[in-house]
């Protein structure tokens, strides 16, 4: 399953997801259900690249769905060299406990040449609500 785009893989970044439920400063009386997540960005490509900005859709467990589109993450573009990664910690609040976020990143290389690195989806659940 390779990207037809990338074939000597030059431009590639894995993104990698962990989350929390936050139930402090969650009310489920009033279906605000607060969540963090950690994103590792890392380069595996063989350019170093720059994240100029972010997409994310967000879905809770009613279908309802949230896109966020910025530019990038946490306040910061980070420029990442082959081999390096990038962590930070954010947060979402959906209204139903258990939601499902996954985006992208888009990146630009040093040679100016603009792609997506995909985040994958991860699901966002309170505590022995899923299985």
């Amino acid at each position: 399953m390779g990207q037809i785009d990338n074939p000597d893989k030059r431009r590639e970044v894995t993104v990698t997801a962990q989350t929390r439920y936050v139930p402090e400063q969650s009310d489920e009386s009033k279906e605000r259900f607060v969540f963090a997540y950690t994103i590792t960005i890392r380069n595996t490509g063989k350019l170093t690249a720059k994240l100029r900005s972010r997409h994310w859709i967000i879905t809770d467990g009613r279908e309802k769905i949230n896109e966020v589109r910025g530019l990038g993450v946490v306040g910061e573009q980070p420029v990442l060299k082959p081999g390096q990664s990038f962590e930070y910690t954010s947060g979402t609040i959906i209204a139903t406990p258990v939601g499902v976020m996954r985006g992208s990143y888009e990146m630009v290389t040093e040679d100016g040449v603009a792609f997506d690195a995909q985040i994958p989806p991860f699901t966002l659940s309170v505590p022995r609500v899923l299985h």
